[in-house]
């Protein structure tokens, strides 16, 4: 069965956007990429780059881990916003959103309905894993599906903003199991995360 990761960037004190919700790392961002950050990412998940950067890093590798995103309005509008519509044409590419009517881009799927069902059932199907994108609203509702997390941890911290899980989350203790870390000189960690089997 497919799985769900949430493959996320985060500050040490847990945010991945400041308090206005916009690209940290844009023009006008607060976060530095180091170059072996960049390395690792066009190594290990190069279908997660978006599609200008993968034409200006020359980066043509289909990737191994997902063949599916999903991710919520307001992340995708970031992109809309910065005149991407779709941002990753490479993968099938799935929106969350009960207000967007007409999808910008042929390549971008409009889904209005509950975002477990559907989970659900692209797991059933053949393929690779889901990429979880976010944001926080998406993977508060999804809290419950995500198998797997990467999170891409960086050396820095920002006092408030954007959490990884919005507050509409439910209470729900979870562990997790560190099924894999890199951490590269410049200070940022890749840890992989599995959810926890419960024992009897």
């Amino acid at each position: 069965m497919r799985k769900l990761v949430y493959y996320i960037a985060s500050t040490l004190d847990g945010f991945i956007a400041g308090p206005d919700g916009a690209d940290p790392t844009g023009p006008d961002g607060f976060w530095s990429i180091p170059e072996d950050y960049i390395g690792h990412i066009i190594t290990e998940y190069p279908e997660t780059l978006p599609a200008p950067a993968r034409a200006a890093l020359s980066v043509t590798a289909e990737g191994t881990h997902f063949d599916t995103v999903v991710e919520g309005r307001r992340t995708y509008e970031i992109g809309l916003k910065a005149g991407l519509a779709n941002a990753y044409p490479h993968l099938r590419h799935l929106v969350f959103s009960r207000t967007l009517t007409e999808s910008p881009d042929p390549g971008v799927e409009l889904v209005a309905d509950d975002p477990v069902e559907t989970v659900r059932q692209l797991k059933q199907e053949d393929g690779k894993d889901i990429w979880l994108v976010g944001g926080a609203e998406l993977a508060g509702a999804l809290y419950s599906e995500i198998d797997t997390m990467v999170v891409k941890l960086s050396p820095m911290t920002i006092g408030t903003g954007i959490p990884l899980f919005s507050h509409k989350a439910a209470f729900d203790p979870c562990g997790w199991d560190l099924t894999d870390h890199t951490v590269l000189k410049s200070g940022a960690a890749f840890l992989t995360y599995a959810r926890s089997t419960p024992t009897a």
